[in-house]
């Protein structure tokens, strides 16, 4: 059992530090620049053994129109209605401003409960602004400091009724989602999938090709803010979910630009953001514009998602708008054979996020990468291959005659396919020899479209001596 808490405030007064200060981890992006925080980002939360969810909203914009504002407002109006209990946040050290008293009067009439907190506490500074606090009726205000983390004790306190209401305090340890179990030499473990935990689905591609709308089409709700203006995403956002009774954990991230044309340091922290979603993703799901397929930064971020291990689905966005599919769907064939050759056979969907065709193809193709992604093969079956391609195609000959002794394989992880390979001169395995028998594992054992890495190592069989 658990509860959920939402931290709101005018902008600028501390709630991403806050978040993340409860989060345990640095989630949300911190920046002085007031706004930043545009979409409501939820995580899991741990104060003094006291789980929670804990949401971070948008700062609170007095607009009603169809800005930014406006749509960030509406967010933070749907955080406060899921929400057991709301942390209201004030600068302490600013005072109390007619937007704070705007609100507190806004949340007075709503029906969840309000715990104000005044943030910036440490030292004396923000005492004056505490106590005028007592002013916006939501009752005794907790002292605090996010940025210090004073005050943690009584913000506890505080949250403590509804803690006790939820039944949400009692601490269980997690195990960690991706420990890899070890078969044995001869087991055979078709995938190492575990469906009790969450499959870690991140969205990436370019600012504006639909990344947001599609999340929104996936979860059923305008969950994440959407719009013309690009780089409306800024924080990695990411919600839990649920498709054909698997657990799905969905990222949004921001759009990825080229390096050069970065100068917001608000822009360079979400790139950053995106990057560390990407290296613990399990599937990326690059979106792509109909009308630029694969184009260079589309090239850039599919190699990073590719180097960084995660399986890969390459979704073209838009379709339903596009002149010429046979040509789009030729050039980034084309694309894939010259540019990635690495990882063949790409899924790759067809979609339109706004009206929704295609998206429950593309989470077929995402289903079953990540099956393959998790795949293992026993040694004796790898073993068996291997001694047939060497008989049909062995390595090339050394200077002075002498062949390439390859005398044993093995798979030593999933997530993504790790194999090593023991040889008598490892240095001397040309790197096109090591390509061809890549080529010919993702073929033999059913692997298209994700990475594999093989290593050679020295020495011989190391299990040759073992007995059975």
């Amino acid at each position: 059992m658990t509860f959920t808490v939402a931290i709101v405030g005018r902008p600028n007064v501390g709630k991403s530090t806050l978040f993340n200060r409860l989060a345990g981890r640095r989630l949300a992006i911190v920046h002085d620049m007031p706004g930043v925080t545009r979409d409501r980002r939820e995580a899991a939360a741990s104060l003094l053994g006291m789980d929670f969810r804990v949401i971070d909203t948008a700062g609170f914009e007095d607009a009603n129109d169809g800005s930014i504002e406006a749509r960030m407002r509406r967010q933070t109006d749907t955080a406060v209605a899921e929400a057991d209990v709301v942390l209201m946040l004030i600068d302490a050290r600013a005072g109390v401003t007619p937007l704070d008293a705007h609100f507190a009067d806004y949340l007075r009439k709503q029906k969840t409960p309000v715990i104000l907190v005044a943030n910036k506490c440490e030292g004396k500074a923000g005492a004056p602004g505490m106590y005028e606090s007592y002013a916006l009726g939501l009752g005794e205000p907790v002292p605090f400091s996010a940025e210090h983390g004073e005050g943690l004790a009584e913000l506890f306190d505080a949250l403590m009724p509804y803690a006790k209401a939820a039944g949400a305090l009692e601490d269980e340890e997690e195990e960690d989602p991706f420990e890899e179990p070890v078969p044995g030499d001869d087991e055979e473990i078709e995938t190492e999938d575990r469906p009790e935990r969450p499959l870690q689905l991140v969205i990436v591609g370019r600012p504006n090709v639909g990344k947001s709308t599609l999340v929104n089409r996936l979860l059923g709700e305008d969950r994440m803010l959407t719009g013309p203006e690009a780089g409306l995403t800024r924080d990695a956002i990411s919600v839990e979910w649920e498709h054909q009774g698997r657990r799905i954990r969905l990222v949004d991230t921001a759009g990825l630009r080229r390096r050069a044309n970065i100068d917001d340091p608000v822009e360079k922290l979400s790139a950053s953001n995106t990057l560390e979603a990407i290296r613990m993703a399990e599937v990326v799901v690059l979106v792509m514009e109909a009308g630029a397929v694969l184009d260079k930064q589309d090239l850039t971020i599919a190699r990073m998602v590719v180097e960084e291990g995660r399986s890969l689905v390459l979704a073209i966005n838009k379709w339903d708008v596009v002149d010429k599919p046979q040509e789009s769907l030729q050039r980034l064939s084309d694309r894939l054979e010259t540019s990635m050759p690495m990882v063949r056979g790409l899924p790759t969907v067809t979609i339109s996020a706004l009206t929704g065709r295609g998206v429950d193809k593309m989470l077929d193709a995402v289903l079953a990468v990540h099956k393959t992604w998790n795949k293992r093969i026993s040694t004796s079956r790898l073993n068996r291959w291997l001694e047939d391609v060497l008989a049909h195609h062995p390595p090339p000959a050394m200077p002075g005659g002498r062949r390439l002794k390859i005398r044993y394989m093995t798979q030593t992880k999933a997530r993504p396919p790790t194999f090593i390979i023991f040889a008598s001169k490892p240095e001397e395995l040309p790197e096109s020899y090591s390509r061809y028998l890549v080529n010919g594992l993702r073929e033999a054992f059913d692997l298209p479209g994700v990475p594999i890495r093989l290593y050679v190592r020295g020495g011989r069989n190391p299990f040759a001596n073992k007995k059975g």
